[in-house]
């Protein structure tokens, strides 16, 4: 049997696993990314591992999943803000050269969304529209099985859409833009501005559903601005099925039918939205990761 390895680099973590021909996970492991330390340092760690599990069986290659913005048709990092001193890092040449195996490397949001479109939500579908809702905002476009990655590789990076006219700037993304409104992160900032003390994201949900009106307002908003975002995308690309997918949203699932009602307002009347919850769990981008190796694109 062959077998297709999936890596998963987050700020936080870096996970690796390996599946099987059906996209099954066989093994799966997890270590600290010690970011500081660099790149060579935290992988290298990784591929002593692997080498050390896994590399007695026919491996096909290796599919990484990465925060953005990267240059994907080279595997390389460019400057995503939660892996500093990874600037500019070819993760594909890297990885290639120690494993040995064909590397490719795709956009965390990219890869996860690959997976709910082959196997999960968004099975069946021709055009599938993924957005985590998570710490980050993130998106995927896949058409007919493909990623859609645009010209600079960039398409579907939603987390930067301008969205109101609000003066806040979430770290090198646009004023007024989608993640700095309606991340997890950001949930929290607004509310603890709003209560006058730091509040979690946690605390934000639990205390509106609890009946604070401020908090209330602040989550009616954050309904209303992701609205915006999805009716955006919506008219540009129409797709088949938006994928809501991250911590924030599979936390809080009731208020995806409150996102639909918004997002119906601002489109064009009689037009379809069909909105569903991500079903591929926490192991959604070292799947869509081992699914990437089997992707002619790139």
């Amino acid at each position: 049997m062959k077998y297709y390895i999936g890596i998963d680099i987050g700020g936080t973590n870096l996970r690796a696993a390996i599946l099987n021909e059906n996209y099954i996970i066989i093994d799966k492991l997890i270590i600290e990314n010690e970011v500081e330390s660099g790149p060579k340092y935290n992988l290298g760690k990784l591929v002593s591992i692997i080498k050390e599990k896994w590399l007695d069986k026919e491996i096909i290659g290796v599919g990484v999943g990465c925060p953005g913005p990267l240059d994907i048709k080279n595997g390389k990092i460019l400057v995503a803000p939660n892996l500093k001193t990874w600037e500019y890092f070819n993760v594909k040449e890297f990885l290639s050269k120690e494993l040995n195996l064909q590397v490719k490397v795709n956009n965390d949001a990219n890869v996860a969304a690959l997976s709910e479109a082959i196997m999960g939500s968004g099975k069946g579908c021709e055009s599938v529209y993924y957005i985590t809702l998570s710490t980050g905002i993130g998106g995927g476009f896949i058409y007919k099985g493909e990623i859609v990655s645009g010209f600079n590789s960039i398409a579907a990076e939603v987390g930067n859409m301008i969205i109101n006219e609000d003066c806040y700037k979430h770290k090198n993304m646009n004023y007024g833009g989608f993640e700095g409104q309606c991340s997890g992160t950001n949930i929290s900032r607004i509310a603890s501005k709003v209560m006058g003390r730091k509040i979690t994201t946690k605390e934000v949900f639990d205390s509106a559903r609890s009946g604070n009106n401020d908090l209330v307002n602040v989550i009616n908003n954050w309904i209303i601005n992701i609205s915006k975002a999805i009716a955006n995308i919506v008219i540009t690309v129409d797709p088949e099925v938006i994928v809501l997918g991250g911590s924030v949203i599979l936390n809080n699932k009731e208020y995806i039918e409150f996102i639909k009602e918004e997002v119906e307002k601002r489109i064009f009347d009689g037009i379809k939205v069909n909105i569903k919850l991500a079903s591929m769990g926490g192991d959604t981008g070292l799947i869509g990761a081992g699914i990437l190796l089997a992707s002619p694109k790139f």
